[in-house]
């Protein structure tokens, strides 16, 4: 048998062109929007200085920005231009041209990466650029014309830096700067929140204290009234101090899998997204098995970024208008002078749960938009290191609904006792109505 033999210089170009097809990424819409949706929470997590508080503030952005590049190509839809706070303008697209919708989000996220996370890294920057260079390629390779291209990259780039421009008046700009008050004179009484000895972070003044004056996205997110509190008392079966006793006798009792709970959600801004980030990344969990179009994307990340921003202020409003304690202060002087939380506390007051609160936001968008019962694989922190002095280790956590997911986000501070059943669950009542205030927005067009 005789074989036709390719001269090696043939060979050689075959073998050139075919890594070089392999090497290129490819794009569905959907997979533009996710993918940026994943590079930001990498940003997240990978840049100096980050906190809960600044990083809800820029997924808010993300969002945002996402929806607006594209919602002038989907006539169903309508801007957010004149329901959202001070958000009065924004550029339009020129009429009778035509747009690649995919090209100008991928240029607005971007746009607004860079914007918004100008202090990170080097490399990150990099990421940022590399990104928005395969998806132009990738378009541009599959018949878009250049024109159309530029137009819809310039439009993108536009609206992020009016978006960005905007923001620079919200009360959080450049908030990375001023993580920690040292100058805050700390309001003192019975019951008041005293710097942890049994810290999560280095420092022992509050973080962002004045974060709960911050303009909200959502006007009526800040004209909720106050979740109901439990007045102090320390007299044993009263209610604040059944409260705490609750604590107490949980930490004396927690099985592995509370543990492990406790550990999954703690998500240190140190080493992970933080806690709204993971509520991102569950929202892009989501949308792998429910998003058709770029626009189910976009909508889906513009309630959930504006849902935990919104959520983060009115709790930080509330945390520093109560002032309370946590079980870390009232268990060993009225309980167990011996007693220590399974989980160190955070560097703020404890009511309501700044975890409960962003989770039942974010749940309560991505249930109206995609229903509540989804089966979802949480593998954000699948392959982390065991923690070793806890003896915890981070396996892959499945649920059957949105609803589960926000409850036990609750659940896991009670069970690294650093909340109090209370917190946990008037931060899951407000934060089921900052989300249904993001939701009541006017999304569509009347038929």
């Amino acid at each position: 048998m005789t074989f036709f033999r390719l001269p090696g210089w043939c060979c050689l170009l075959f073998i050139v062109l075919l890594s070089s097809c392999q090497s290129k990424s490819s794009f569905t819409e959907v997979e533009v929007a996710t993918r940026w949706a994943t590079l930001s929470l990498d940003l997240t997590k990978g840049t100096p200085g980050n906190s809960p508080t600044y990083a809800s503030r820029c997924l808010g952005y993300f969002g945002l920005t996402m929806y607006e590049s594209i919602v002038p190509g989907h006539p169903e839809y309508r801007s957010l231009v004149g329901q959202l706070s001070g958000l009065t303008n924004l550029p339009t697209p020129d009429p009778g041209v035509e747009y690649h919708w995919p090209l100008a989000l991928s240029a607005g996220q971007a746009t607004i990466l860079r914007s918004l996370y100008n202090h990170t890294s080097d490399a990150n920057k990099q990421r940022v650029d590399s990104l928005e260079a395969a998806i132009e390629e990738y378009y541009l390779d599959a018949d878009v014309p250049e024109p159309v291209a530029q137009r819809s990259t310039d439009f993108g780039r536009r609206i992020a830096q009016a978006i960005f421009q905007w923001s620079q008046s919200d009360g959080g700009h450049r908030a990375y700067l001023r993580n920690f008050e040292k100058d805050m004179v700390h309001p003192d009484f019975p019951g008041s929140w005293k710097p942890p000895l049994f810290a999560q972070s280095f420092s022992h003044h509050p973080l962002h204290p004045m974060w709960g004056t911050n303009r909200p996205f959502v006007p009526a997110n800040y004209q909720m009234p106050a979740p109901d509190f439990i007045a102090y008392d320390t007299v044993p079966g009263s209610p604040y101090y059944e409260q705490m006793r609750a604590v107490y006798e949980k930490e004396l009792t927690l099985t592995q899998a509370e543990k492990e709970a406790a550990l999954w959600w703690g998500d240190d801004p140190d080493e992970t997204f933080t806690p709204p980030g993971h509520s991102f990344y569950l929202a892009t969990e989501v949308l792998k098995q429910r998003a058709t179009t770029l626009m189910d994307c976009a909508e889906t990340y513009a309630r959930t970024g504006m849902a935990v921003a919104d959520a983060f202020i009115n709790c930080w409003k509330w945390k520093f208008s109560f002032f309370s304690e946590r079980p870390n202060t009232f268990i060993p002087q009225f309980i167990d002078p011996e007693w220590e939380s399974f989980w160190p506390d955070p560097p703020f007051p404890a009511f309501p749960s700044g975890h409960a609160i962003q989770a039942a936001a974010a749940s309560t968008v991505l249930q109206e938009l995609h229903g509540d019962e989804i089966a979802i694989a949480d593998r954000a922190h699948e392959g982390r290191e065991r923690d070793r002095v806890r003896d915890v280790g981070f396996p892959v956590r499945h649920f059957e609904s949105l609803s589960d997911i926000a409850r036990e986000t609750a659940d896991s501070r009670f069970y690294g006792g650093i909340h109090t059943p209370q917190d946990n669950d008037q931060g899951l009542l407000k934060g089921t109505e900052i989300g249904q205030n993001v939701n009541a927005l006017q999304w569509k067009n009347s038929k």
